[in-house]
């Protein structure tokens, strides 16, 4: 019975040094939270009363075991010096008795014991898989939930178009824009960037009746100048807007839409501006609706941009 019971203390050890991990382990707030302060104190109680009453039992146990063992040797004594077979199986027979009704715990306390603790690591169990399935929905339901907010992408700008003519994002009010960043001496991105974003805007016009303004602003404004945008724009459409502007104007209306640009490889006049290959879709009001990058043709652009215009409709 001894080491029934000191097993059951070292598992309920092992359960307690479970449950102090799994409080480490846990990495989401919000149910961490919840577990620790509605559960694992309430279980770690319950382990270390019962560890206690284990313990105790298992000394008092041994104890008792060790008075039976001397009660049985006085007994094989006096069955030496005479006091006959039945005195001596009279005094075992009591003896083994008392150790087991007479001793701190009985055996129907023991196997509650015993039932409470499995019960303790069954509730544990279920906890710990309710938690796994609680951290897995909460995971999948930000991945298909609907975004919050609006993404802090534009803002206000003041730059000359390819007509020599101040602008600012007011003159684009009331129109759909889509609006690419690049450079005029871009060798091969940009042209192909800007040829998928003319295609689209036809195709959108064509199919849906939807009119959309394509806009390009450069990143190179020392060498992009108004006479060298005008020339630039007219081979992509005739409808393409180009802007430039100071450097420091250029700079601003990039952090406005984060956008990412810094020349690369400069010899005299001859570099190239490594920048972000992005296109920007922006609502009748100038606000931010999505983004559309280089893996987009000109197909999957233009179902992406309709599809976008619609919703928004929508709303």
């Amino acid at each position: 019975m001894a080491t029934i019971i000191s097993r059951t203390v070292n598992h309920l050890r092992y359960v307690n040094r479970s449950l102090v991990r799994s409080r480490l382990r846990i990495s989401s707030p919000p149910l961490a939270e919840s577990l620790q302060n509605r559960h694992l104190p309430l279980l770690q109680q319950s382990l270390a009363i019962y560890q206690r009453c284990l313990l105790s039992t298992t000394t008092n146990t041994a104890a008792n075991e060790g008075n039976a063992e001397s009660k049985t040797s006085e007994n094989a004594n006096s069955d030496n010096s005479g006091d006959g077979n039945k005195s001596g199986e009279s005094h075992e027979s009591n003896n083994a008795g008392r150790s087991v009704r007479g001793g701190p715990v009985s055996w129907l306390s023991f196997l509650l014991l015993v039932a409470t603790g499995a019960g303790i690591v069954l509730y544990y169990d279920k906890e710990k898989r309710q938690h796994i399935e609680e951290i897995f929905k909460a995971s999948k339901e930000v991945k298909q939930g609907p975004s919050v907010g609006k993404a802090a992408i534009g803002g206000p700008f003041n730059l000359i178009n390819h007509e020599g003519k101040r602008v600012t994002e007011k003159d684009f009010l009331g129109k759909w824009t889509l609006l690419y960043f690049g450079f005029t001496h871009c060798p091969d991105i940009c042209p192909d960037e800007l040829q998928k974003l003319a295609a689209a805007v036809d195709k959108i016009k064509e199919k849906g009746g939807i009119e959309i303004v394509p806009l390009f602003i450069s990143v190179d404004p020392e060498r992009d100048t108004v006479e060298q945008v005008r020339e630039y724009v007219k081979e992509f459409h005739p409808k393409l807007i180009g802007l430039t502007g100071s450097s420091d104007e250029i700079r601003s209306v990039a952090r406005a839409y984060r956008v990412y640009y810094m020349k690369t490889q400069e010899e005299d006049s001859d570099y190239l501006v490594d920048h972000s290959i992005v296109m920007y879709l922006m609502s009748p009001k100038m606000e931010f609706v999505k983004f559309f990058g280089k893996n987009n043709d000109v197909d999957s652009l233009a179902e992406g941009i309709t599809k976008e215009i619609k919703q928004y409709k929508k709303k």
